[in-house]
């Protein structure tokens, strides 16, 4: 179930026995490939580090991962579809040529990309994805990085935002795509859907 304006999200309980820990955003999307790909279930996983960790609050520590304090999140996954190959992503997809020239597309689930609040109204229990599209010169790319890590570079009359369930764009010329970190290869056309509650996750 998504979250709902006024409404706890998250409840108390420990990870699993057969819970999987991850210390990185690119651990769990291994997982979550797998799992996919080869149609199983998805374990509960807990978190140890990583942009998705960050954004719920987790403290890396991993003995409360399997204590009375540990919590528990349904959070959503996002699916890629790049020149026809799917793949699932959990904090953020990335697609650019250079964060200093050429358009750089951000869709966010998680809230943090590293230092950078680049998803600032990125909730990953809502059922949707942030999405962040830019074009800028260099002068205005320079104010926007500078502004980054406070989540301060929105709103921007250049950079167009929304937040969807599902989406498509094509890219010209074709921009390397980033998946929780890794990168994929490059694409010219994505399209994106989000699963929601999809995932439980502990911190």
């Amino acid at each position: 179930m998504t979250i709902e304006k006024g409404v706890p999200w998250g409840k108390p309980g420990a990870l699993p026995a057969d819970g999987a820990i991850v210390r990185s955003d690119a651990e769990i999307r291994s997982i979550v490939q797998r799992c996919r790909r080869d149609n199983l279930r998805l374990p509960s996983i807990g978190l140890l580090g990583g942009d998705l960790c960050r954004t719920l609050g987790g403290t890396g520590d991993e003995d409360r991962l399997r204590s009375h304090a540990a919590m528990r999140f349904a959070v959503d996954i996002g699916m890629a579809l790049v020149d026809g190959r799917i793949h699932w992503f959990v904090a953020h997809l990335i697609a650019r040529r250079s964060w200093w020239r050429g358009r750089t597309l951000a869709v966010m689930n998680a809230q943090w990309l590293g230092h950078w609040d680049l998803g600032p109204r990125a909730h990953p229990g809502d059922g949707l994805l942030d999405i962040t599209d830019a074009d800028l010169d260099l002068g205005d790319r320079l104010k926007a990085r500078r502004r980054l890590p406070t989540g301060t570079h929105l709103p921007h009359p250049a950079i167009t935002t929304r937040r969807v369930s599902a989406w498509h764009t094509d890219f010209e010329p074709s921009l390397d795509v980033w998946l929780d970190g890794t990168k994929i290869g490059r694409g010219r056309t994505l399209a994106i859907r989000v699963e929601p509650s999809a995932l439980t996750v502990v911190i």
